[in-house]
């Protein structure tokens, strides 16, 4: 039997098992895509416009910081620098989590065990894995590559543009395939990757921030440290100004280099095994284990350190920026215009610090699905059964989730406004007042992700088997409605599907109680609703 044997069935399974996953992944990227090129061509409509942008983003630090350095004045490079970062960061961490899906997280499971006992070479579960994650990325640039022409970009620059999108997710699948050889769990080799992914994104931005700007003013060249990191590859490739196709060759070599790193530490470890040894823990548990409330704590309390360690440095920056962002927006009224949409208020710097918790608020709504989501990981790998046959009900146990994923919401929510009033605070000389007025004003987004971890409860209780899938999804739609829907025009009736179009926009505009008051009722609703359904379903064993 050869290394390979059974490849192409194995990929035919995972094809199987991530069908809805691959088409959210393979549809939702170009259709965001051209969600985002066309609000920014909507906000950038000439040259005059697209001059302003160009100017102030290559001379302000913290935008070559967060969007990368500029290219010039052309429709197409501004698109690239207002998307490229949050498509690439998406494709990064969606191809290293299927990654590992599919190879370490079955071991895990034992799944790979009972696949090794057929007829199945040692290197093809991961070959079927790394060869459908780089089809589904070729298959998303293509596609998103259509979106940006239908959107009116040169097809070239939008071929290669989306080229250095798909060379990220095709260079992180490198990464998670070594990742996955490393640690013995699906989260640690999930937790490895992202700590690539963070890496890389700081080597970026620090060559972007020590790049170079052009005499006209309107262009970067990136330093050194950009040329370390697979995401700054894709800022380098320059499309829509003079395209450098050679540098798409960087992601392949670094597919080639990682998968035969994979393959070779894969020779040096036995099944289910990881490279570097589990950490041993205490020879008996502590007493506060034996509750659910400090089980939950324990299973969150790494993730949580490491979400509140990301969103304080974010805030602070984004804290420090708002002047800086303030004098940008004032030079443009389309992107004033769009920040007022975004952030509900006519006063620029309260409608950007609106916006930016807003964005906070989204954003720590992924750290809700992704704490109550280990649930599903719980039942399907047997924990819950166990947990259930212990004097715990199922009300309790899944009420401590719901409890710990909420108060962990709560202490990002207010990390987010302390941090972001004290960046601003530091500027304005007022650390103290903004950080408190601030807090206050992120602490009212709460309601909101109750109505989140309302939905993905429900969806837990109801439809168990969809209930990721469909989590991530209805995460997405709000993000779509709650950020873009507005700058996008499009009717009430839509944006009133997310929770986050109801949030009084605070500190822009005075705060309402009767929206915080519906939302915390729907999410009540949804919350009993899943409690209710997962007492009277079964618990596969």
């Amino acid at each position: 039997m050869r290394a390979l044997t059974g490849t192409r069935r194995l990929a035919r399974l995972v094809l199987r098992r991530d069908r809805v996953r691959l088409a959210i992944w393979i549809l939702g990227t170009p259709l965001l895509g051209y969600a985002l090129a066309g609000s920014v061509a909507g906000v950038y409509p000439d040259e005059a416009a697209r001059q302003g942008y160009a100017t102030t983003s290559a001379s302000s630090l913290v935008a070559r910081a967060f969007n990368g350095p500029i290219a010039g004045t052309d429709l197409g490079a501004v698109v690239v620098a207002e998307t490229y970062v949050t498509l690439a960061l998406i494709v990064a961490l969606v191809s290293t989590f299927a990654v590992t899906r599919h190879t370490r997280q079955d071991e895990e499971t034992g799944r790979a065990e009972l696949l090794g006992a057929s007829v199945v070479g040692r290197y093809a579960p991961l070959t079927a894995a790394l060869l459908v994650v780089v089809a589904a990325n070729v298959l998303a640039a293509a596609l998103l590559a259509l979106a940006f022409a239908g959107a009116g970009l040169p097809l070239a620059g939008s071929v290669a543009g989306t080229a250095a999108v798909g060379g990220v997710g095709v260079a992180f699948t490198a990464i998670a395939a070594v990742t996955a050889q490393l640690s013995v769990t699906a989260r640690g080799a999930n937790a490895l990757a992202a700590a690539a992914v963070g890496l890389a994104f700081v080597l970026r931005a620090a060559g972007d921030v020590l790049g170079e700007q052009s005499a006209g003013g309107t262009r970067v060249a990136s330093a050194w440290p950009s040329w370390l990191s697979p995401l700054g590859w894709g800022n380098q490739v320059r499309a829509f100004e003079g395209e450098r196709w050679w540098v798409l060759a960087l992601p392949v070599a670094l597919l080639i280099a990682g998968v035969t790193s994979a393959y070779a530490l894969a020779e040096r470890r036995d099944q289910g095994a990881g490279l570097v040894a589990p950490r041993r823990g205490p020879a008996s548990a502590t007493a506060r284990l034996l509750s659910p409330v400090g089980l939950a704590w324990r299973m969150q309390r790494g993730t949580l350190l490491g979400w509140a360690v990301g969103v304080a440095v974010l805030g602070l920056s984004m804290g420090v920026a708002g002047d800086e962002f303030n004098a940008m927006i004032e030079q443009n009224p389309a992107a004033a215009e769009a920040i007022n949409a975004m952030g509900g208020g006519a006063n620029l710097i309260d409608a950007y610090l609106t916006a930016m918790l807003g964005l906070f608020a989204l954003t720590i709504g992924a750290y809700v699905v992704q704490a109550l989501l280990r649930v599903r990981g719980d039942e399907s790998d047997g924990v819950l059964e166990a947990a259930l046959a212990t004097a715990v009900s199922r009300s309790r146990w899944l009420g401590t989730q719901v409890l710990a994923a909420t108060v962990g919401a709560l202490a990002l929510l207010l990390i987010a406004g302390l941090t972001t009033g004290l960046g601003y605070g530091l500027v304005t000389g007022d650390p103290l007042g903004e950080a408190a007025a601030l807090a206050g004003a992120a602490l009212l987004r709460l309601p909101a992700l109750l109505v989140v971890a309302g939905v993905v409860t429900a969806l837990f209780g109801l439809l168990p088997r969809w209930s990721v899938v469909l989590s991530w999804t209805a995460l997405l739609v709000f993000l779509l409605l709650g950020q873009l829907g507005a700058v996008l025009e499009l009717p009430q009736a839509a944006l009133n599907l997310s929770p986050y179009t109801h949030v009084p926009a605070v500190p822009a505009v005075d705060p309402a109680v009767l929206p915080l008051v519906l939302l915390a009722g729907v999410a009540a609703v949804f919350l009993a609703a899943g409690v209710a359904a997962f007492r009277h379903r079964d618990v596969p064993s």
